[in-house]
């Protein structure tokens, strides 16, 4: 399956520009005026009630003030659950972004779903290797394929041992943004939906490697969206395409997201699925993720 109608997702408590994760995250900046966590929080809960609307099982777990973890809102960084009744738990670039590994979580999961088994990569840490989970890789899993732009949060040793353990097939290639810096995951430049790809092309410096890509994504039997640099800078390819609980497939973005989509693009798009959208822009703007990065599938059979 590509799509799941269940998530897990981290009601901040802590939520704020994280300097450790700026130095090499272009679409994160420090946002200005107060009350910074207080407007996360509000953001955060109507997104949560309008995918609880439209018929998704949200499993929140409330964050705690200790350890300080300013980014647990995006939880899909560091852990993602399959079919198979694994959990992986990966490598985190940021030092403070470790701690958002707390027991409590895997609890509340375990509560609802069955675990059969536990990978864990964050060893690679020692070695200054990382691989940040669904945000440095997208997956295509019903094809197993793992797309990945390099980047210092994305190292080619941890994508081939999850590849390798998760029976997944790795395509790895360069992803830059319009000033020829690293995109930092590959879910802010693309998404995989069940019968489309959006992906910001331009954002390919190597022809070589965009032929081969595209070859690729044309040969998953998927429909290829194109986004632009301007687009991308606004989320556009930070999607998730999810189910309900009637079975209907429905595509999430941020609002910032949905306005900067053409007339074309939506009307595209929503041949596919319905769309939904809520505004995220204080989570966006101080935490340079947005709607993908805020939500973790649950892929694991239910109990």
């Amino acid at each position: 399956m590509q799509t799941t109608s269940h998530l897990l997702m981290i009601r901040p408590v802590n939520f704020g520009f994280n300097a450790e994760t700026a130095v090499n995250n272009a679409f994160q900046s420090a946002g200005a005026g107060e009350q910074t966590q207080e407007k996360a929080l509000a953001e955060f809960d109507i997104f949560v009630d309008e995918l609880e609307k439209n018929g998704i099982d949200v499993t929140v777990v409330n964050d705690t003030q200790r350890p300080y973890t300013p980014d647990s809102i995006f939880p899909n960084n560091w852990i993602s659950f399959h079919e198979n009744g694994t959990v992986c738990l990966f490598p985190m670039y940021a030092p403070n972004r470790r701690h958002e590994r707390k027991p409590g979580i895997l609890e509340a999961i375990s509560d609802k779903f069955n675990i059969t088994r536990t990978i864990d990569f964050s060893h690679y840490e020692g070695e200054q290797v990382y691989l940040e989970g669904t945000g440095s890789m997208v997956l295509d899993r019903e094809k197993m394929i793992a797309y990945a732009c390099m980047s210092p949060r994305t190292h080619s040793k941890a994508l081939s041992d999850f590849c390798e353990k998760m029976s997944y097939q790795p395509e790895a290639f360069e992803s830059v943004d319009a000033k020829g810096q690293a995109i930092y995951h590959t879910n802010v430049m693309m998404c995989v939906a069940d019968k489309f790809i959006v992906i910001c092309l331009d954002s390919l410096p190597r022809e070589k490697e965009k032929e081969k890509l595209i070859t690729t994504m044309k040969n998953s039997g998927k429909k290829i969206i194109s986004i632009s640099f301007d687009q991308m800078n606004h989320f556009a390819g930070n999607m998730l395409q999810v189910k309900n609980s009637n079975g209907e497939k429905l595509l999430v973005m941020s609002t910032q997201a949905y306005e900067s989509l053409t007339a074309g693009q939506l009307e595209l798009l929503g041949s596919f699925n319905k769309i939904i959208h809520s505004s995220l822009t204080t989570i966006e703007t101080n935490g340079g993720g947005s709607a993908r990065c805020m939500m973790a599938e649950v892929f694991l059979p239910e109990k």
